[in-house]
C-alpha cells in the first residue's frame, strides 16, 4: 500500500465509471499506455485485479466493484481537505462538476467573475445534483426535474440542450418518426437513475418503444449490439451524443417530435455569493434559441425548461 497514490485511484475511478480505458485516458487528459501502467501498479501495490480486459471490453472485476465505493469515498475526503485549506487560506475556487458536457468556452467565459475548479469525479444527473444540495460541490451541469430542485432545496438555469437522434441498421438516414423507434432502459438505476426517468416519460409520451436491458448497454459498443440485435432505430442518450457511429449503422434523425434532453446549470436556493451567482450568468446569460422551444419539441412535463402550452400557467422562476 506504500506506494499507492491517490491520483492512481482518481484514474480508478474514471476506467471504472467509463469501463474504457480510451474514454478515460481523454477525461484524465493523460496518455492510454501511461494510464493502463498506472492501472496495473496500482493492482500490484493493493494485491488485486480491479478489471477484466480483452480486445474488446473492459469490466470490473468482483474486487473492483468491491473497492470502487471505498476509492470514491477517498477522493471525497480528499477533496474536502482541500476544500478546507483553501477556505482558511482565503483562496477557494467555485467547485462545480457535470456528467459528460460542459460549455466548451466555460473557462474562459467565467475567468473575469471567479476562479473555476472542475471537478474530476464524473457522476450521473441525479448524483451531481445531490452533491450541489450537500455541499460537496457549488454547482453542476447535469438534468433534473422541477421536483428534484423542491426536493433538494436547489434553483436552475438553462445552459445547454441536446437534440437525440436514433442510430440505426442499414444505409438510410433520413427522418424517422419517435414511434418507430426504441429506447433503452437499463437495470442499474444506480448509473441510469435520471436517464430511466426520462426515457420512461418519453415511451408514455410519444409511443417510443422502452426496452428494458441489464448490460449498461446505453453507452459504448454494447449500445450499438443492441441496435443491431434489435434490427430498428435506437434512440442514442445524451453521453452517446459525440461517439463515432460504426460503418454498418447509421445516425437518424428523430422527428415528430424532434426529442431533447436539457443541461441545467444548478446551485443551492440558499447560496447567494457573488461568485456563484456571477459564474451563473456568465455561463447561462445569452445561452440563445436551444431548439427546445420549437412547436415540435418535446421535453418531459417536468422539465424546468418546458414551455408551457397554450392555456397553462407559466412555469416558476427558476432562478
Amino acid at each position: 500500500m506504500a506506494g499507492m497514490e491517490l491520483r492512481q485511484v482518481r484514474y480508478f475511478v474514471a476506467v471504472a465509471e467509463e469501463l474504457n480505458f480510451g474514454r478515460a485516458a481523454e477525461r484524465l487528459l493523460i496518455a492510454g499506455p501511461s494510464l493502463s501502467q498506472q492501472i496495473k501498479a496500482l493492482e500490484r501495490d493493493l494485491g488485486v485485479r480491479l478489471f477484466d480486459r480483452d480486445r474488446r471490453s473492459v469490466s470490473l472485476t468482483t474486487a473492483g466493484a468491491a473497492l470502487l465505493p471505498h476509492a470514491r469515498a477517498l477522493l471525497e475526503q480528499a477533496e474536502g481537505f482541500q476544500h478546507h485549506a483553501r477556505r482558511l487560506s482565503g483562496s477557494e475556487p467555485i467547485r462545480l462538476g457535470y456528467v459528460n458536457w460542459l460549455p466548451a468556452d466555460l473557462l474562459a467565459r467565467t475567468s473575469a467573475v471567479a476562479q473555476v475548479h472542475i471537478d474530476a469525479w464524473v457522476a450521473p444527473s441525479h448524483t451531481q445534483a445531490m452533491r450541489v444540495a450537500d455541499g460537496s460541490l457549488d454547482l453542476a451541469v447535469c438534468w433534473v426535474r422541477t421536483a428534484d430542485l423542491e426536493e433538494l432545496g436547489l434553483r436552475c438555469r438553462l445552459v445547454g440542450a441536446d437534440r437525440l437522434h436514433a442510430v440505426a441498421p442499414g444505409g438510410d438516414a433520413g427522418d424517422i418518426a419517435a414511434r418507430e423507434t426504441v429506447v433503452l432502459v437499463d437495470e442499474d438505476t444506480t448509473s441510469w437513475s435520471s436517464w430511466n426517468r426520462y426515457a420512461g416519460q418519453l415511451a408514455r409520451d410519444t409511443g417510443v418503444r422502452a426496452m428494458r436491458i441489464s448490460d449498461n448497454g446505453i453507452t459504448g459498443p454494447a449500445f450499438f449490439d443492441h441496435v443491431r440485435r434489435t434490427g430498428r432505430p435506437v434512440l442514442n442518450s445524451p453521453k452517446g451524443q459525440t461517439a463515432s457511429v460504426p460503418p454498418d449503422l447509421v445516425r437518424r434523425p428523430v422527428v415528430a417530435p424532434e426529442i431533447y434532453w436539457t443541461w441545467s446549470l444548478v446551485w443551492r436556493r440558499s447560496d447567494l455569493r457573488s461568485e456563484v451567482l456571477g459564474v451563473v450568468d456568465a455561463l447561462c446569460d445569452g445561452v440563445g434559441d436551444l431548439g427546445t422551444e420549437g412547436p415540435d419539441a418535446w421535453l418531459p412535463a417536468d422539465d424546468p425548461h418546458r414551455r408551457p402550452g397554450p392555456g397553462a400557467a407559466a412555469p416558476a422562476d427558476r432562478r
